[in-house]
């Protein structure tokens, strides 16, 4: 390993130069490297739901579908524009008064279809696509059908929100990274005694970021939030090992003339403490991969990557750099412009108790507000009001009382006078404002005259029919998902294998997901950092309370949105908690790891907690604020309140494990010294070994 490093530290010209060689593979595998805007996709496959959408395609030919308001349009011009949406590729079919009226006036067609298709000066379209919901086809023809309408007319449905996400997220990620980079490079030049260590830093850890990304080729695809958070997260968790190799290397140059032989010294020396501290991390990352809805897993691979590349790239790219561009650091060096934080240490160590009984109130109100917290599944509601789309539902609520709508797949064989007794029990529950089927159409005569060929397919296949249901309620609220369970309960008493589905059922099967996805990845991950600090740090309850401390900081945390009122999309609680636990106790472990060394040094508790902190603080408080660097700006910046929250979530939540760490872990160590000491390999035997030293002086 020795004879590895020193090889490369010799020929550092040449490893930093396939360093950045592969820069230029990675950037086409991000190029080719698919990506998914639609969360519902990550759904289990063995969801009902799930698997009737892809019947839905099989079958009738349609995977994806839309409506369109037109305002201030004649019939006539409604039925010209639903012939030319009808040539745009991929669309299968629109269904819309136009298109089964033959041309007669509205004014003379019976009330009962008037409702369904028009209001006052609007009129309403249902466009078929024969491709998914967030296929790249899908989004093409959305756009296709959004030039042909114009302005007069507003698209809505799940497709036309997920092409305006894709639009968004690729306007905006660049953006994200030169955020995170920029204020990471300002926090860096105040905290570091260089201003040109930083660039490098951040230019070594862009390319393993570059690495990451290109390597999620294999992968075949990621998701749009995996995409846009991934290298602002894997920024803000491997920037550490970066300063960690520069700190021993300073330390190494004052025992050695040799600044080649203090490079490899260095890198040993940090490559066994980064492993030991990537190890949470990773393993945080990891536990999302148990998530049965596989959004989970999709960032938990790819930051599982992003931090053992990270690694890579910080113990062979960047002492290459910093050998390469010594006499330029030496030039640009300057002292650091962070204040001494002796005196926490002495504060903390003092005021144990007082600090002690606050962490203890704390608890209550924490993890009341943590378990509290509302959250939210309507993935219109991550978007800005004024996207298109957005703006498109609110249209088709205002004129239609229709917020969104369920698709049925009856069994074909199901006798007429059961079809015909089950569409009036649907008509009867609450929030159901139409039901569209065969038998609806033909009851008005008009089935067998005017509906084209295409329209009589969607509504029926060799194997089942296919029903239309408008709902007045809002996706994920409570009331259209007591509708969904009424409607199940009529489906099944006549067609025990019929399907609901639909963006509403598939929410309403997201909530159950990931409702038990919570529960299993925390313990998951609580368990596999809990094993590890219980091996690093050979204790029984240094883990717990490492644990808990960080779990308190993520409490408090998440509790903060409950007490002020906020709502989060559904993926925030779950991700960023992970996130904090396993980023931030690393902290938690430095601090401990220093007072078990002060401790058995001979030290007594006070004193040991004061130099603890002092000695750790300026690398957690470094750290956490690079943390939050990294994020806060992306979650100013960002108009998609998924990624906006969850990067506003993770900085504020690396500021409190700083907090909790610095102010309230010391308290517990003093207060709980004994315990510690008593559950702890080799700090019982040490302090009994020093009593022994002192008396027989």
């Amino acid at each position: 390993m020795r004879k590895l490093t020193a090889w490369m530290i010799r020929h550092r010209v040449i490893v930093a130069v396939l360093c950045i060689a592969l820069i230029a593979p990675s950037i086409l595998g991000m190029a080719a490297t698919n990506t998914k805007y639609d969360l519902l996709y990550y759904l289990p496959g063995e969801l009902e739901t799930v698997q009737g959408q892809q019947i839905l395609l099989d079958d009738f030919g349609v995977g994806a579908f839309a409506m369109v308001v037109s305002e201030g349009l004649t019939t006539l011009q409604v039925a010209e524009l639903e012939n030319e949406i009808k040539q745009v590729d991929h669309v299968a079919m629109v269904l819309g008064y136009a298109s089964i009226s033959g041309g007669i006036p509205i004014g003379l067609m019976p009330e009962k279809i008037q409702k369904m298709f028009s209001n006052g000066d609007c009129m309403l379209s249902f466009v078929f696509f024969d491709t998914g919901t967030s296929a790249e086809e899908t989004m093409e023809a959305v756009q296709a059908v959004r030039k042909l309408t114009g302005e007069k007319c507003f698209l809505s449905g799940l497709s036309a929100v997920v092409t305006d996400t894709k639009d968004l997220i690729e306007s905006q990620e660049i953006i994200y990274v030169a955020i995170a980079v920029a204020l990471c490079a300002l926090v860096l030049m105040i905290t570091m005694d260089s201003f040109l260590l930083p660039l490098i830093f951040l230019f070594c850890v862009g390319v393993s970021v570059l690495w990451n990304m290109g390597s999620n080729y294999f992968l075949g695809e990621i998701s749009y939030i995996t995409k846009a958070v991934a290298a602002v997260l894997q920024l803000g968790v491997t920037l550490d090992y970066s300063i960690f190799l520069w700190h021993s290397y300073r330390e190494q140059k004052a025992l050695t003339q040799n600044r080649d032989e203090a490079m490899v010294n260095a890198i040993h020396l940090t490559f066994t403490s980064i492993v030991g501290s990537s190890l949470t991390t990773v393993a945080g990352f990891l536990s999302l991969c148990f998530m049965s809805f596989t959004l989970g897993k999709d960032l938990g691979i790819v930051m599982t990557k992003g931090v053992v590349l990270g690694l890579i790239g910080t113990v062979v790219l960047l002492p290459c750099m910093i050998r390469l561009l010594d006499g330029a650091i030496d030039k640009t060096s300057h002292r650091p412009l962070l204040p001494n934080l002796n005196a926490l240490g002495r504060f903390v160590s003092k005021h144990s108790l007082i600090l002690f009984i606050a962490l203890l109130v704390l608890i209550a109100p924490a993890f009341y507000g943590y378990a509290n917290a509302g959250v939210y599944y309507d993935m219109s509601r991550v978007m800005p009001e004024w996207l298109p789309s957005v703006q498109a539902n609110k249209k088709l609520n205002e004129n239609f009382d229709m917020s969104t709508s369920h698709l049925m797949l009856v069994d074909a064989s199901l006798s007429e006078e059961d079809e015909k007794r089950m569409s009036d029990e649907i008509r009867s529950v609450d929030g159901v404002n139409e039901l569209i089927n065969r038998q609806t159409i033909e009851e008005l005569g008009i089935f067998k005259l005017f509906l084209p060929e295409e329209a009589v397919n969607l509504l029926e296949s060799q194997r089942y029919r296919l029903m239309l249901i408008n709902s007045a309620y809002v996706i994920s609220s409570d009331e259209v998902n007591r509708q969904i369970d009424s409607l199940n309960a009529i489906l099944k008493k006549y067609d025990p294998d019929g399907m609901l589905i639909g963006e509403a059922p598939c929410t309403k099967d997201l909530i159950a997901c990931t409702d038990t996805d919570f529960k299993l990845v925390s313990l998951i991950s609580i368990a596999a950092i809990f094993l590890i600090i219980l091996f690093v740090q050979h204790s029984v309850s240094i883990p717990v309370l490492l644990v808990a401390v960080i779990e308190l900081a993520i409490a408090l945390n998440l509790c903060i949105p409950y007490y002020t009122g906020v709502q989060l999309p559904f993926v925030g609680p779950i991700l960023v908690s992970t996130i904090q636990l396993g980023a931030t106790v690393d902290y938690a472990i430095l601090l401990t790891t220093r007072y078990k060394q002060k401790r058995t040094g001979g030290l007594k508790k006070r004193e040991a907690i004061e130099q603890a902190v002092s000695s750790s603080a300026q690398s957690i408080v470094v750290s956490g604020i690079s943390f939050f660097a990294a994020t806060y700006g992306v979650g100013l910046y960002s108009d998609i309140d998924v990624i906006s929250s969850m990067c506003r979530l993770i900085a504020r939540g690396s500021l409190l494990s700083v907090a909790v760490v610095l102010l309230l872990l010391p308290s517990t160590l003093v207060l709980l010294d004994k315990l510690i000491v008593r559950t702890t390999l080799g700090m019982k035997e040490a302090r009994t070994d020093e009593a022994s030293v002192k008396d027989a002086k």
